[in-house]
């Protein structure tokens, strides 16, 4: 994804500060759907930024620090704005609606039957629509240029890591080392056996998987409890990050 051209796209419309943070955040969301990772991500504050470019394109580049997402939200629909309707109704309910699952629905922890995924998923539906909306107003962009950048927000995300019968696999060429780093982060912070991670990456030797752990364990990417779990420390997060985001370009 360009997400420099998008960021400079969005610029046309809102301060540079909200554009980055607005790409950044959708990035995010857009990396967790693809490696079915729980809680990294923060689609509460990609809503929170809508609010401030709501506020800035309504108040000439103005916004609050710390919005009051909710009131603002309710509140823009039933009062005058220059904003269009498609932002100041749809856009604000779909913001809205976001904002309550985020809020009113745990995205973190896995139960037995588990919603997150799902809701995930529609989080990251609706921060499509909404960057879409918001290129459409984009100015100072040829309108192939708009419709390209439309078209690649929109796009569906391939599932990186997917889950069958008990075991996870990685739907990318990859290194052992970057394998073994996504597969820990699409269980993160849950920590797990070197058997669990084994199993699912059955399609290598056993030997090189062991081997990997020992390697990952060196390099402070990971951390072994005393109970012989394994779990990723913050740099080994960053680094799966990094392998995970080299394959959803």
């Amino acid at each position: 994804m360009d997400s420099v051209a998008l960021r400079t796209a969005l610029e046309t419309t809102m301060p540079s500060e909200l554009a980055g943070d607005l790409v950044a955040q959708f990035l995010d969301i857009r990396r967790d759907v693809a490696t079915g990772t729980l809680g990294r991500s923060s689609p509460g504050k990609f809503v929170e930024t809508t609010v401030q470019v709501l506020q800035a394109m309504e108040s000439a580049g103005r916004y609050d620090a710390q919005p009051k997402v909710d009131k603002f939200l309710k509140d823009i629909e039933s009062r005058k704005s220059a904003l269009p309707d498609g932002l100041r109704i749809c856009a604000a309910r779909l913001a809205r609606a976001m904002y309550a699952l985020r809020s009113k629905r745990n995205i973190v922890h896995k139960a037995a039957i588990d919603p997150a995924m799902y809701d995930l998923r529609l989080l990251y539906a609706g921060s499509q629509w909404v960057l879409a909306e918001l290129l459409a107003l984009a100015s100072g962009v040829t309108g192939d240029e708009a419709a390209r950048l439309v078209a690649e927000v929109q796009l569906p995300v391939g599932e990186l890591v997917e889950a069958i019968d008990g075991r996870k696999i990685v739907h990318a060429e990859m290194t052992v080392h970057d394998e073994a780093l996504v597969l820990l982060m699409s269980e993160y912070p849950t920590p797990i056996t070197v058997t669990e991670l084994s199993r699912s990456m059955d399609r290598r030797n056993p030997g090189s998987v062991r081997a990997i752990v020992g390697v990952l364990w060196k390099e402070k990417l990971l951390h072994r409890g005393t109970d012989k779990k394994i779990v990723l420390t913050e740099p080994g997060v960053r680094e799966a990050l990094r392998a995970a985001q080299s394959h959803l370009a």
